[in-house]
């Protein structure tokens, strides 16, 4: 099944994943310190976009009400914890699935901390980001999560009410993207097979 369902239910357009298979001395590689960081699951490097493979961030221009009641900017809110977390962690990434035509590359990201609570434990930054309640597991146009994993991590996350699942108007990423696909995509006419209006 495609690896390149994050884009598709990202930018509703036909997306065929290509499966990185390079034999190079070591396969990881680290964020470069010239980053630009586009997303709270993005960046770029050179004329190349990197995505969390399996991440889905808050959208820029959605907003949640925090704790003293001033909105904020939920795409912000994410951006922020991936900067955090890639300089104190400092990742190694490896390639997961690409799309040339957009010359963009997802990957996962590792980290293995030395000192502090965590040290000799094993950190995945997609992990890390949804557990903390700053992004979401994607989900594929028919609304199963792209990496189930993640889709745990993101349950524990919102049920404890972590980072921004702590604010009731939080404005849920997924939700908005597969309004949109449904928004966009021709409804099926009635009576012909296949169609479902029962469809959410």
């Amino acid at each position: 099944m495609g690896r390149a369902w994050l884009m598709a239910a990202i930018l509703a357009l036909p997306l065929t994943a290509t499966m990185v298979t390079a034999q190079s001395a070591s396969p990881w590689f680290p964020v470069p310190a010239d980053a630009i960081y586009l997303t709270g699951d993005s960046w770029s490097a050179g004329d190349v976009t990197y995505r969390l493979y399996g991440v889905q961030a808050c959208l820029r221009d959605t907003s949640f009400t925090n704790g003293h009641g001033l909105k904020r900017d939920c795409g912000e809110a994410s951006l922020a914890m991936l900067v955090a977390l890639v300089r104190d962690l400092r990742p190694q990434c490896y390639d997961a699935a690409e799309s040339p035509q957009l010359r963009t590359v997802f990957v996962f990201c590792l980290a293995s901390p030395s000192k502090g609570a965590a040290a000799g434990s094993r950190i995945d930054l997609g992990t890390a980001l949804i557990s903390t309640g700053f992004a979401f597991a994607a989900l594929k146009p028919d609304g199963q999560p792209v990496h189930a994993p993640y889709f745990v991590a993101q349950l524990v996350a919102q049920r404890s009410k972590a980072g921004l699942w702590a604010f009731a108007d939080l404005p849920d990423p997924n939700a908005i993207i597969l309004r949109a696909l449904r928004q966009a995509s021709p409804a099926p006419a009635s009576g012909m097979p296949g169609a479902n209006p029962a469809t959410p």
